[in-house]
């Protein structure tokens, strides 16, 4: 009984432990052999490692959805998860941003820059983004967001959820996009990419905040994440691989900034 009411009373906190402790355990269980021989990681572990930390989210949403409103909770998140009244602006909005800036900076670094910027092909990357995005966003969107909307605004929420979202990704960091190993370069790598999600993951609270849909948040986490493993480049150094996530970062920051100053000064 105490237990619960430490549920109920740090329902975030508990969510993140759960949801860290499921995908970081998976992802040293399939680490496990190759720190044990003393080997250096080939990218393939890490392709191994993502799918198996993907469970995290979902798993921690549902128990700790389950524990605190029991069956009837658990309903009403698949009522969210199946709310698709078509919101044309919000459903077009999700679908064509994503892919839009991530071709448009990647054409102007290839343009400026150097050839490597040239956007990569690999249609098989959108599985990769409908896995990721339907089985995260029944935790992040399902369970998380919600739980900090009781404690802080929509903004102050949607921020920290994104912090969160991109240290959960530190066990894979690494072996994320072309440039693996990133050697030296991992450090600037890691604060591009989570400035890049979470971004994104601002984009979709908002979205949630318009449609109360995980559904809707499925479908944009879905397109990012399979606009980035499709589009990005191959050839890319780990250097040139933080460059292009720091200005898709900045780039979502400014739109992100700029509806932020239109909706206050319309307010007002």
């Amino acid at each position: 009984m105490q237990g619960r009411k430490n549920i109920e009373k740090y329902p975030t906190v508990f969510y993140f432990m759960l949801c860290y402790g499921i995908s970081w355990s998976g992802a040293l269980l399939v680490a496990l052999p190759t720190l044990l021989k003393h080997q250096p990681f080939q990218k393939m572990v890490g392709l191994i490692m993502f799918p198996v930390m993907l469970l995290g989210p979902p798993a921690a949403g549902l128990i700790l959805t389950y524990l605190q409103s029991g069956k009837s909770g658990i309903r009403t998140l698949g009522q969210r998860m199946r709310r698709w009244k078509i919101h044309k602006g919000i459903f077009m909005f999700a679908f064509i941003l994503p892919p839009v800036l991530i071709l448009l900076i990647l054409n102007l670094l290839r343009y400026f820059i150097s050839p490597a910027f040239t956007p990569n092909f690999f249609p098989v990357g959108v599985l990769f983004g409908i896995f990721a995005g339907f089985l995260e966003e029944i935790g992040w969107t399902g369970f998380a967001y919600p739980s900090l909307r009781k404690k802080f605004s929509a903004p102050v929420a949607s921020l920290i959820l994104g912090l969160l979202w991109g240290i959960w990704h530190l066990p894979v960091i690494d072996f994320l996009g072309a440039g693996f190993p990133h050697g030296s370069r991992l450090p600037s790598f890691m604060v591009a990419f989570g400035g890049a999600i979470t971004g994104v993951r601002l984009l979709i609270c908002w979205i949630y905040e318009h449609t109360r849909s995980v559904l809707y948040a499925q479908v944009m986490h879905a397109v990012s994440t399979g606009s980035l493993v499709m589009f990005g480049p191959a050839m890319v150094t780990p250097a040139g691989e933080s460059l292009w996530y720091g200005c898709y970062a900045t780039l979502l920051f400014l739109i992100i900034g700029s509806g932020y100053f239109i909706y206050l000064k319309n307010k007002t």
